[in-house]
C-alpha cells in the first residue's frame, strides 16, 4: 500500500507506517459517513495483511498511555498512547497535524504509539509512554517521528511558549517569532525530541514531511478544518 515507511533500526518483526490520504479517512469522528471510513478501516486491514484490528483510541490530547491486548476488546479506548508486548496486535493514533510518534526497543519485544499534540507533550505523555515501555523493554527504546505540521506552518500563542518554557529552557529554541505580536511558530518535532532525549531516548528518527503543505499526501486540520484523519501504526509480526 501507499504510505510512509519507518526507517529505523528496529528488528525486521517490527513494523510501522502511517497512512495518507490515498488510503481515505480512518477516522470516525469527523462528520464522515461512518460505513466509508469502516470500509477504509477494512481496506487497511486486509493491504497491511493484519491478522488483528487496530486499537482504536479516543483521542482527547491528554497524557493516558494505556497497555493493550487480545482482550482488550473492540470497542474504542480512551488514551492518546498505546502500547504492547502482543504479536500482531497494532496500536494506532489518528492524525492531521499533531506527531505521530512510535517507540520500540531494539530487541523487538514491545511497541507503542502516541498522539503527540502541545498539550499532550506539555502533559508529559511522551515520559509516560516512555515509561510504560520500559517496564517491559529488553532492549533500548528508540523513536520514529511521522508525519505532522512543519516548524515554518504551526503557529501558536506566546502563552503556548511560556508553558513549555517554564518547564525546559531549552524549549525556547523550538519557538521563532513571526511578524504578529505575541504569535509563535512551533517545531513540534524539536519540543517531542527534547521530551524523548531528556527519558534516555537518544535514538530519535524519522520527521521531516510537513501536513500543511504537503496538501497532496496528507490531510491538514489547520489547513482544511473539517478534514480526514491519517493513521500510523505499529505492530510486532509473529
Amino acid at each position: 500500500m501507499n504510505g510512509i515507511q519507518a526507517l529505523w533500526p528496529a528488528p525486521t518483526w517490527v513494523r510501522a507506517i502511517t497512512t495518507t490520504r490515498e488510503c481515505g479517512n480512518l477516522a470516525t469522528h469527523v462528520e464522515d459517513n461512518e460505513q466509508v471510513v469502516l470500509r477504509n478501516r477494512q481496506q487497511l486491514m486486509q493491504q497491511l495483511h493484519l491478522k488483528h484490528e487496530p486499537i482504536w483510541l479516543i483521542q482527547t490530547h491528554s497524557d493516558r498511555v494505556v497497555e493493550v491486548n487480545s482482550r482488550s476488546g473492540r470497542k474504542a479506548i480512551d488514551a492518546d498512547g498505546a502500547i504492547t508486548t502482543q504479536v500482531q496486535l497494532p496500536c494506532v493514533v489518528l492524525t492531521a497535524d499533531c506527531l505521530p510518534l512510535l517507540l520500540c526497543d531494539t530487541d523487538g519485544t514491545v511497541v507503542g504509539a502516541v498522539h503527540c499534540g502541545w498539550r499532550g507533550i506539555l502533559a508529559g505523555i511522551i515520559e509516560k509512554a516512555v515509561d510504560a515501555m520500559a517496564a517491559h523493554a529488553k532492549g533500548d527504546i528508540i523513536a520514529w517521528m511521522g508525519p505532522a505540521i512543519g516548524p515554518q506552518m504551526f503557529e501558536v500563542g506566546g502563552e503556548v511558549r511560556d508553558q513549555f518554557v517554564a518547564v525546559d529552557r531549552a524549549a525556547s529554541h523550538a519557538f521563532k517569532a513571526i511578524g504578529t505580536p505575541g504569535k509563535f511558530v512551533a517545531n513540534i518535532e524539536h519540543l517531542a525530541g527534547l521530551r524523548l532525549q531528556a527519558t534516555g531516548v537518544t535514538g530519535i528518527y524519522g520527521g521531516g514531511h510537513c501536513t500543511y503543505t504537503e496538501q497532496d499526501r496528507f490531510y491538514s486540520y489547520r489547513r482544511e478544518g473539517k478534514t480526514g484523519r491519517m493513521a500510523t501504526l505499529i505492530w510486532l509480526e509473529a
